[in-house]
């Protein structure tokens, strides 16, 4: 596993959750638009560790 950066995680994270933009393509912000496997899976584990009711 590659190690990630915990700050760029937690903006793609808070992005995502919130609806913000992606800076790429100034679309909405998805979970697909993450393509390396290893910062994925940090997303989708701050993500699932940070929502309430989850």
């Amino acid at each position: 596993m590659e190690k990630v950066n915990k700050i760029v995680v937690r903006i793609a994270s808070e992005r995502i959750i919130n609806g913000g933009l992606n800076p790429k393509t100034e679309k909405i912000y998805v979970i697909d638009d993450i393509t390396n496997v290893d910062y994925r899976a940090a997303v989708e584990d701050f993500i699932l560790t940070s929502t309430e009711g989850v």
